[in-house]
């Protein structure tokens, strides 16, 4: 004899899921999740296990960037003091520092040059997957708004580190004499988001500086914060920075506020603060 009651009991939240990549209304089978959606999750964990693991190919990623930007001084390959990604998982305080043959190979690339407003730092993170994929269209966005500012950017040359964590962007910064730092990095891997990058800004970078100094802006990636708006974000962060000289803390993002004073009360065009007259 067979039942007209359906094997899998869908969820009424299910109509949610159009407006979230999270794990809702998943429906069940008895006590247990639907087998597809437990080959979904058991999937997303490999993908998020792989993005941790799986090396950067770098030589790929400079000549990648290299072709795309025609930069006048190739990308710098760096790296930290880690040795494996053991030891990058374990030991986070070398993942900061860079390794002896690198700092010199950047004291020697930066011995003649003067002084920059920025550098842009390029790691891999807890995702090298994230950094492969999204660091040519991000740095496409972020150069776009460099180009129609008035003012000028001088940049350093753009830097590529092997198994470095956030604040080695700080003695990078440092060595390059650049007034403030960005570090792409992947971000660590969710169950939906392998491929997150993660953008981190300081004001004055040095060897040494806490969280507090920074800025963030997370979840760079196609199916997050889309590139064209976390490269304005982080410019109009960058520009305020600038005329302020500070980052972290201190300096919020308010890229989304919208205020009315001067010209813009008159005319009732909202103008955001961080934007400069």
């Amino acid at each position: 004899m067979t039942s007209d009651k359906p094997i899998v009991v869908e969820n009424p939240w299910e109509r949610l899921r159009a407006f979230t990549d999270a794990r809702i209304g998943l429906g069940r089978a008895g006590v247990s999740l639907p087998t597809g959606k437990l080959l979904e999750f058991q999937l997303a964990h490999a993908q998020a296990q792989d993005a941790v693991h799986c090396p950067l190919d770098v030589e790929a990623l400079a000549q990648q960037l290299q072709e795309a930007f025609a930069f006048e001084h190739e990308p710098l390959r760096l790296h930290s003091q880690v040795e494996d990604r053991a030891m990058y998982l374990q030991r986070p305080d070398f993942g900061r520092r860079l390794n002896d043959d690198s700092r010199e190979r950047l004291q020697k690339a930066a011995a003649s040059q003067s002084r920059v407003n920025l550098a842009v730092v390029v790691v891999d993170g807890l995702s090298a997957l994230a950094v492969q994929q999204n660091s040519q269209p991000f740095l496409k966005a972020l150069y776009q708004q460099f180009e129609q500012d008035s003012a000028e950017w001088q940049l350093a040359p753009l830097t590529i580190v092997e198994q470095g964590r956030v604040a080695i962007g700080d003695e990078i910064g440092a060595l390059l004499n650049a007034d403030a730092v960005v570090v792409m990095i992947g971000e660590r891997p969710g169950l939906s988001s392998p491929d997150s990058l993660g953008l981190y800004m300081t004001w004055a970078p040095e060897p040494g500086l806490k969280d507090d100094r920074r800025n963030c802006i997370s979840n760079v990636r196609p199916g997050g914060l889309q590139m064209g708006e976390a490269a304005r974000r982080l410019f109009l962060l960058l520009k305020e920075a600038r005329q302020k000289k500070l980052s972290g803390v201190k300096l919020k993002d308010r890229s989304e506020d919208n205020v009315l004073d001067g010209d813009a009360a008159a005319t009732g065009s909202p103008r955001n603060f961080l934007v400069a007259d």
